[in-house]
């Protein structure tokens, strides 16, 4: 008789506060027998950093070893060739483990589905094996949390922009935007920065890194260096204050008192 393959979860962890996992996150975290976790050369990853004090001795990790850290590359190498046969290979490590009958959670940074990078193991897997997804706390609202600052009011929409893109289509879709949340920030920011600043936006502008981490930082827009700007970090732009809102509700008030 074939044995019974192993069952697959995508867990959202949180933006780093350990205590923002959910309850259903955490138990199918401490039930699974693997553990993955996505993680760099020499680092032990954000991911596993978060949960590793709910992890039991007997289960067994399975690190994940991105193969480069940035999106520009020079040739020959190729960013899209080279996270491509990662997620490949990753993929294959967790299906070892699911084809021997051992279930696996996959760590991911705030929301599997939200730029996580569970998704593209879900890609790849989700057909073959029984897969459940956890929701987390994606670190746009962990960001105006620690801020203190509401995101939309009432009829307002909200736009997640990447600091990726081009100067220009930033500049379109950020003019067009009620509020936004600017991610994918480090060597992008002076680019989006200024676009902000052009916009004339820098007034509504909040950033915030390492949101909910030990080493959370928040500060105004313009007096931040670029060349300290890391990975993890946010540009949010409220929408402006609903008419009736009442005192304290202001733009460009700063971090609230929940910013530490």
């Amino acid at each position: 008789m074939t044995a019974a393959k192993g069952r697959l979860f995508g867990l959202g962890v949180g933006p780093g506060d350990p205590e923002l996992i959910t309850v259903k996150a955490l138990n199918r975290l401490r039930a699974a027998p693997v553990v993955a976790y996505p993680t760099s050369h020499g680092r032990k990853g954000q991911a596993l950093t978060i949960v590793e004090g709910y992890l039991r001795d007997e289960q067994q990790r399975l690190p994940m070893v991105f193969p480069v850290t940035t999106e520009k590359l020079p040739p020959p190498f190729d960013y899209e060739t080279e996270v491509r046969r990662f997620y490949d290979d990753s993929a294959a490590a967790v299906a070892a483990h699911l084809d021997a009958g051992r279930d696996v959670a996959v760590l991911c940074e705030g929301d599997p589905f939200f730029y996580g990078s569970f998704m593209y193991l879900h890609d790849r897997l989700a057909r073959r094996y029984e897969t459940e997804v956890v929701p987390g706390v994606c670190s746009i609202l962990a960001g105006a949390a620690v801020l203190g600052t509401p995101l939309v009011y009432r009829d307002q929409s909200l736009s997640v922009l990447s600091g990726v893109m081009t100067e220009e289509d930033l500049r379109q879709r950020l003019a067009a935007a009620d509020a936004a949340a600017i991610m994918k920030l480090g060597t992008t920011f002076a680019k989006v920065r200024r676009v902000v600043a052009d916009l004339g936006l820098m007034d509504r502008a909040l950033y915030v890194e390492r949101a909910t981490m030990g080493a959370q930082r928040v500060a105004p827009l313009a007096e931040v260096d670029p060349k300290t700007v890391p990975y993890f970090s946010l540009i949010l732009i409220p929408g402006p204050t609903w008419p009736g809102s009442g005192p304290g509700s202001g733009r460009g008030a700063g971090p609230g008192p929940a910013a530490g």
